[in-house]
């Protein structure tokens, strides 16, 4: 008999349910260990917080993926095989492949651009460079860099870069030097686009500030004459701005930031914000910033002994619809008055991807002032009296339009290259009224630039790292210039009207005038071996002038219309010869020039009782270089000691000059007679000097960074010094830094400026600005710019990943002093507190 055994259904369903639930259960993990390894964080190596905006991208695809407000990426989109690129403007690129992201890698950390040396790119062949085979003396100022020295405007970020020295005329504004040379001889440059225009003056030039620092993602600095890549205007240097610019991402990202700060030395109040988003097809980056800034309060700690100098006695009240025949006592002469304004700045960018080989930015910056006294105009004084009551610019407005088209084609002649098309907008005004008159003068000038530029790059052979870049320049100059006179109808204070009219001298060409700059240029870069690149380059450049004085009034020239013609070849040679793993030498032959624009040859005007005059037979003038240099480096290239040293040949070289015109040497202006003076072509000069950097990490939290630079100047032929020649400077800075905090001192020393070594006769370098020495005996002096040093302080402690707060304290002894060249005196002790936010 068999038996039958009969399993029951209830076992059988449920080994069934057991298999399935197992089977799933497998699957669920295989694809959570899966997904889990597509997600990653991306933090900061020494806070740990994470980091916003990381661009992902893959080798071989056109994807790329952005990290979040919590520093999360999602890689899923990319193959296992890729090489993934993580990339911040402010780290340092690093690069994964992705089948080794694993289940004990789920962090990535990314290192700050500044502290690993050998890895910081550049903008000197207008694409992208590594330092190591650049000869030119560079330097780079990061947006971190720029936060941490809290400056209120751009003039004051640019004096904290090594290398750099910037005169004040007045607090709005700042005219940066570079070895030596300032206004006109220095190209700045924003986007790509030079914001040098036909009216940009020799002396000193207060259009550094109409950028405002807070919109900035990084400052590049080219010391010496590039005018091989950047043309006209580029014989101390370049100083590039680059604005943030917005990016793509696969998904849709609202990013926001804010910064605010507020000021004790003259009420500063500043306040910024921004919005990016980020899409496939497009995206856009909006910011606006508006500063406000009170009278400026002055040092107390006089060390240089002079009890009496700077400060400001008495001042003018008088507005534009208030009238005082008499000067006002100040109740504090340490406070200077007259000195604030109010600026506002816009920026919006586009950014339209065309195809994977290129895309557009669309750029619109704005930038407009109240109006800005001139502090060495209201307090001049002439017979014991101050001579104005009323002298001031009236709102700077800058207007930048562009169009900028970035290719990646890589063909054999174009690896990338951009095109940009640009427009800017500016206007100006002077208007002044002296004491003893109700007449009151303005003069107006309007700027219209149209320009386009092309710049291209290819590798010509990747095995020895051959570079060649090529390009063209176009750039067309609209100047008009008005003037008029005004006498004013007054009742006891008030001014109530204008009673009548008269004609005042334009500051330009009334007829109008305009000035074009063509140019091509081709610039070749070769790793000769692994140790050594040569870099050659040569421009042509064609620059055309035109002008047409009407009125007749004040000034009769031998001929009103005028038209000039200037050609130019320029040349340089760099090369790089690195002996070994920790040093570098660098030499450099370069030659610049600058062709003389409406400002140089048409301009009219006065300064302490001398007027300039238009002289229609001026000359371009000519650089010549030699610089050579040296970087030693420490700490696996962590830490660096470099020197550069340079000599200039100046030839045709412009000054200003006594003129005689029309037979005489003076001249009926503004209803005074007084002296006259052109800018005038010598014969030769030169310039000399070096720079001694250092900058690294002592340990893993402390970095140090120092500078300290040398310039001398002389002419040849008039054996004089050289006008904008500061004395000796540097800076000294000690950073620690660890997790959610850093904190860091910063000693500022600038040496003496004597007598001697000033340019007396062109005025620029406005010795009347230094200590007057009254003598008894025999004539009174001039002591020149005294010595001072300062000492800084700030810190910046991470509250939150969102939120930075920043506290500085500046001239911490409240030293009293004034930059070389400079009218007013420097701020006295300031304290400063800034909120900075990314949401």
């Amino acid at each position: 008999m068999s038996i039958k055994i009969i399993r029951p259904l209830y076992f059988i369903n449920l080994q069934r349910i057991t298999q399935v639930k197992f089977i799933k259960f497998i699957i669920l993990l295989l694809v959570g260990q899966f997904v889990h390894a597509q997600q990653l964080t991306v933090v900061d190596k020494d806070s740990g917080f994470p980091i916003q905006n990381v661009h992902v991208e893959g080798e071989d695809s056109d994807k790329r993926i952005i990290s979040d407000k919590n520093g999360n990426i999602d890689l899923g989109v990319f193959s296992e095989m890729e090489l993934l690129t993580f990339s911040h403007v402010s780290y340092v690129e690093f690069e994964l492949l992705k089948k080794l992201i694993g289940k004990s890698n789920k962090v990535i950390q990314l290192q700050f651009k500044s502290e690993i040396l050998n890895e910081v790119f550049l903008s000197a062949t207008k694409g992208k460079e590594n330092i190591s085979r650049i000869a030119e003396q560079v330097a780079v100022f990061s947006s971190k860099e720029i936060q941490n020295t809290t400056p209120q405007t751009s003039a004051d970020m640019l004096a904290s870069i090594p290398g750099i020295k910037v005169q004040k005329t007045q607090f709005g504004g700042g005219s940066p030097v570079l070895r030596g040379m300032e206004a006109n001889r220095i190209l700045l440059v924003v986007d790509g686009v030079r914001m040098n225009n036909a009216i940009y003056r020799k002396g000193h030039l207060q259009n550094a500030i109409t950028i405002s620092p807070n919109i900035l993602e990084r400052v590049e600095v080219i010391f010496g004459p590039s005018s091989v890549i950047y043309g006209s205007d580029a014989l101390g240097g370049v100083i590039h701005y680059y604005t943030r610019s917005p990016k793509t991402s696969e998904k849709t990202i609202v990013n926001s930031e804010f910064m605010s700060r507020v000021g004790s030395v003259n009420n500063e109040f500043t306040i910024q914000g921004g919005i990016e988003v980020q899409m496939k097809k497009w995206a856009t980056y909006t910011s606006i910033s508006r500063s406000k800034f009170g009278d400026l309060k002055m040092g107390k700690n006089r060390v240089h002994n002079f009890k009496d100098w700077g400060k400001q006695f008495e001042y003018s009240n008088n507005t534009d619809k208030f009238y005082n025949a008499n000067a006002v006592i100040n109740s504090n002469p340490e406070t200077q008055r007259n000195v604030g304004f109010d600026q506002i700045d816009f920026l919006q960018k586009i950014l339209i991807p065309i195809n994977k080989k290129a895309d557009i930015m669309l750029n619109m910056q704005y930038s407009n002032s109240t109006e800005i006294n001139r502090f060495d105009k209201l307090t001049e004084y002439r017979d014991d009296k101050l001579r104005f009551a009323q002298w001031y610019y009236g709102p700077q407005k800058r207007l930048l339009l562009s169009t900028q088209l970035n290719l990646k084609l890589e063909k054999k002649w174009i690896d990338n290259g951009t095109i940009t098309f640009a427009f800017q907008d500016i206007d100006e005004s002077r208007i002044n009224r002296r004491f003893d008159s109700f007449d009151r003068m303005s003069r107006f000038e309007n700027v219209n630039v149209y320009s386009l530029n092309g710049d291209f790059n290819t590798n010509l052979k990747q095995s020895v790292n051959r570079n060649f870049s090529y390009g063209f320049e176009l750039a067309y100059n609209d100047v008009k210039s008005k003037s008029k006179g005004e006498v004013l109808e007054v009742e006891g204070n008030e001014i109530i009207g204008v009673s009548d009219t008269f004609v005042v001298q334009t500051r330009y060409p009334d007829g109008g005038s305009s000035y074009i700059s063509s140019a091509v240029y081709m610039d070749y870069r070769q790793d000769i071996s692994k140790r050594s690149t040569l870099n050659t380059g040569i421009r042509l450049t064609n620059t055309q002038l035109q002008a047409l004085w009407i009125d007749e009034t004040f000034i009769k020239l031998p001929d009103n219309d005028i038209a000039l013609k200037n050609t130019a070849v320029t040349l340089t040679a760099g090369y790089v010869f690195k002996p070994n793993k920790t040093w570098q030498l660098n030499g450099v032959l370069s030659s610049g020039f600058r062709s003389p624009n409406i400002d140089d040859i048409g301009k009219v005007r006065e300064k302490r009782g001398i007027v300039t005059v238009p002289n229609v037979d001026l000359q371009p003038e000519f650089a010549y270089n030699f610089e050579a240099g040296t970087l030693k480096y420490f700490n696996d290239k962590n830490f660096y000691i470099g020197f550069t040293a340079y000599y200039t040949l100046l030839n045709n070289y412009i000054v200003r000059a006594p003129f005689v015109l029309n037979g005489s040497p003076t001249i009926i202006y503004d209803d005074e007679e007084l002296e006259i003076q052109a800018n005038v072509n010598n014969e030769t000069a030169y310039i000399l000097g070096g720079t001694f950097t250092l900058k690294g990490n002592i340990t893993n939290n402390f970095q140090t960074k120092a500078s300290f630079t040398y310039t001398k100047g002389r002419t040849y032929d008039t054996k004089e010094p050289m006008s904008s020649i500061p004395p000796i400077f540097g800076s000294l800075d000690l950073i620690y830094s660890k997790k959610k905090i850093e904190t860091g001192l910063n000693f500022i020393f600038n040496g003496r400026k004597k007598l001697e070594d000033y340019n007396i006769s062109e005025g620029i370098d406005n010795i009347e600005e230094t200590p007057l020495i009254l003598h008894p005996a025999d004539a009174d002096y001039y002591y020149g710019t005294p010595s001072w040093q300062t000492l800084n302080y700030y810190a910046r402690y991470k509250a939150t990943k969102n939120i930075d707060l920043l506290l500085a304290v500046d001239n911490i002894f409240d030293v009293h002093y004034k930059e070389f060249a400079s009218a007013i005196s420097a701020p006295g002790r300031n304290f400063s507190f800034t909120i900075l936010g990314s949401f």
